[in-house]
C-alpha cells in the first residue's frame, strides 16, 4: 500500500487593498487519479489544475498518477487570481520528493505558470512583499520589471522557471528600477490666477479640498494638474502603503516608491465601483488609488449624481468600507479632493465677455447635480476666470512651483511643531480643539461668529473654515489666527455667485 505524501507552502491572496496569508496544503494518496482544489477557489484558481499539470510535464518532472488534493487555508476566505499556480506546483513537487525542501523554508511563494514551465509575474507584488514582511519571511516570485519596496524584515527572490527549483536557482530582485521620465510641469506656466494659486498653496499646506468653478478655458485643469509639484514627498511608510494599492490593480509604482504622491484624474463616466471601489472580487477604486495623494475630478457636474454621493463617506472617514456576504472589506482612502466644474451646461454663466445661452432652470439643474452635501465637504470653493491676454503671454511668472513648495513645507513643519507643543489642538479634532488650536482673541472670535451666523454656516462648514484659517496662519508661521486669516478663509469658502464674483468678494 502506497504511503500518503503531504507538504505545505506559504502563499497569499489579494483581498481589497491588501494581501492576506494563505497556506497551500497538498496531499497525494491512493484513489482515483485527478487534481482537486478546495478552500473557496475562484475560477482562475480552479483553472490552475491544467496549468500546473502542463508546466510540470514541460519541465521534465512528473505528475503522480494518484489522487491529489490541494487545500487553501483558511477555507472561509475566497481565493482569487492565478498567483496560486506556482505554490501549488511547488508543494506537489516537494511532496513527491522531486525538488529539495530546505530552500523552500521561510518563503512566501506567488506566481503564475505558463504551459512551458516558465513563471509569470502577477499583480500585487508590493502587497505580497508587505504581507511576507509582516510574517517575517521572504517573498519568492517571478522576475519583474516593476520595483519592490525596501524592507528590513524580508527580501524578494526571483525564479524564472519551474525547473529552477530542482537546483534552487533563485535570483535577487532589485529594490529600485528606473522610472520613466516624468513630464515637467510648473506653476510658472500659468499666467495670472494669483488667487487660484494662493488657494492651491493653502490646500497643499493643510491637505484641504478645493472646488473650482469657471468657464471653459479658464485654467482650472491646468492649475489642478500642477498641484503635485508643490506637495511634500511621501514618507517611506506612505510610499509603501500607496504602492501596495497601486500594485494590486497593476498600476506602475516606480514614481510612488521614489516619493511622488499619486495623482488620479478619472473620467466623468466612472462607475461607483470604479471610483469608490467594489466589483467581484473587490478591488480598490480611484479614491484608494489616490491614497496619500490627489484625486482630481474634472467636469464634476458631468459625473453621475449617485457616484458623487458615494464620495461623502470616504471624504469624512479617510477609508472605504464595502460589505459583502463573506465579510466587510476596508480600504484606505485619505486623499486631497480637487474638483473643477463649469457653472452651467454651456459654461459661460456669469462670464463678462461671453453670453450664457442656458435658461435659469437648466443652470439650476446642472449645478444641483453636484449636490449640497458634497459641496459642503469641500474646504474651499473658488471661482476661476479666464486670464487677460497680457497675463497669458507675458504675465508675471515669478510664483513658480519651487517657491510655493518651499512655503508649503515650512507651513507643514510649523504646524507639526505647533501640534507637538499642544497635542490637544489638532486640526482634525472637534470644534473645541480646533478653536483651541486657532487661539483667537475676543475680537476675532466675535468676527467669526457674526460671519458664521450671517452666512448660515453648518457645523461642518464652521470646522472646515477653521481648518482653512488655521492653515493660512501656519503659512505665515503664526501661532494665533487673526481676523485677516478668518476673512480670507471665509472668502475661499463662501461662493457669492458667478454674476457677482468679480466685484463682490467677501472682505
Amino acid at each position: 500500500m502506497q504511503s500518503t505524501k503531504r507538504y505545505t507552502v506559504q502563499s497569499a491572496t489579494i483581498r481589497g487593498a491588501e494581501a492576506i496569508p494563505v497556506t497551500v496544503e497538498v496531499i497525494v494518496s491512493s484513489g482515483m487519479p485527478g487534481i482537486s482544489i478546495v478552500g473557496m477557489p475562484d475560477a482562475a484558481v480552479q483553472e490552475a489544475r491544467e496549468r500546473v499539470r502542463a508546466a510540470i510535464k514541460s519541465s521534465g518532472l512528473s505528475v503522480p498518477g494518484e489522487k491529489i488534493v490541494f487545500n487553501l487555508a483558511p477555507g472561509a476566505v475566497k481565493k482569487t487570481g492565478s498567483g496560486f499556480d506556482l505554490p501549488m506546483a511547488v508543494a506537489l513537487l516537494a511532496a513527491t520528493g522531486q525538488i529539495p525542501t530546505e530552500p523552500l523554508r521561510h518563503k512566501m511563494i506567488v506566481g503564475e505558470l505558463s504551459l512551458d514551465g516558465s513563471i509569470r509575474s502577477v499583480n500585487g507584488l508590493v502587497a505580497f512583499q508587505m504581507c511576507a514582511s509582516d510574517q517575517g519571511i521572504d517573498l519568492l516570485c517571478a522576475p519583474t520589471f516593476g520595483v519592490v519596496a525596501a524592507s528590513d524584515r524580508s527580501k524578494v527572490q526571483t525564479v524564472k522557471t519551474l525547473r529552477s527549483f530542482v537546483e534552487a536557482d533563485f535570483g535577487s530582485a532589485a529594490v529600485r528600477s528606473c522610472a520613466k521620465p516624468r513630464e515637467e510641469v510648473d506653476y510658472s506656466d500659468v499666467g495670472g490666477h494669483i488667487m487660484a494659486k494662493r488657494a492651491m498653496q493653502i490646500a497643499a499646506a493643510g491637505n484641504l479640498g478645493l472646488l473650482m468653478m469657471g468657464p471653459p478655458g479658464s485654467g482650472k485643469t491646468m492649475l489642478a494638474k500642477r498641484l503635485p509639484t508643490i506637495l511634500p514627498r511621501l514618507t517611506q511608510e506612505e510610499a509603501s502603503e500607496s504602492a501596495r494599492i497601486a500594485s494590486i490593480v497593476g498600476e506602475p509604482v516606480e514614481d510612488i516608491l521614489e516619493g511622488v504622491r499619486p495623482f488620479r484624474a478619472p473620467h466623468h463616466s466612472a462607475t461607483m465601483a470604479g471610483l469608490v471601489g467594489g466589483g467581484n472580487p473587490v478591488r480598490p477604486g480611484e479614491v484608494s488609488l489616490a491614497h496619500n495623494g490627489v484625486l482630481m475630478l474634472d467636469e464634476l457636474s458631468e459625473f453621475s449624481h449617485s457616484v458623487l454621493q458615494g464620495l461623502r463617506q470616504p471624504i469624512e472617514d479617510g477609508k472605504v468600507s464595502i460589505t459583502r456576504a463573506d465579510g466587510n472589506i476596508v480600504m484606505p482612502a485619505r486623499f486631497m479632493l480637487i474638483a473643477a466644474s463649469n457653472p452651467c451646461p454651456c459654461g459661460y454663466f456669469g462670464d463678462p465677455t461671453v453670453s450664457c445661452t442656458c435658461s435659469p432652470s437648466r443652470i439650476s439643474t446642472y449645478q444641483n447635480r453636484i449636490g449640497g452635501p458634497l459641496i459642503d465637504r469641500f474646504d474651499m470653493c473658488i471661482d476661476v476666470w479666464r486670464s487677460d491676454f497680457e497675463d497669458v503671454v507675458s504675465g508675471d511668472r515669478t510664483l513658480d512651483s519651487a517657491t510655493m513648495r518651499n512655503a508649503v513645507q515650512e507651513a507643514r513643519r510649523f504646524a507639526f511643531e505647533r501640534m507637538r507643543r499642544n497635542p490637544s489642538g489638532s486640526s482634525k479634532s472637534s470644534v473645541a480643539n480646533l478653536m483651541e488650536a486657532c487661539r483667537m482673541n475676543t475680537s476675532t472670535r466675535a468676527f467669526f461668529k457674526h460671519a458664521a451666523q450671517r452666512n448660515a454656516l453648518s457645523g461642518r462648514a464652521i470646522m472646515r473654515t477653521l481648518r482653512v484659517a488655521r492653515t493660512i496662519a501656519d503659512l505665515e508661521l503664526r501661532d494665533e489666527v487673526a481676523k485677516e486669516h478668518v476673512a480670507e478663509a471665509l472668502a475661499l469658502r463662501i461662493r457669492v455667485g458667478p454674476e457677482r464674483a468679480k466685484e463682490d468678494v467677501p472682505a
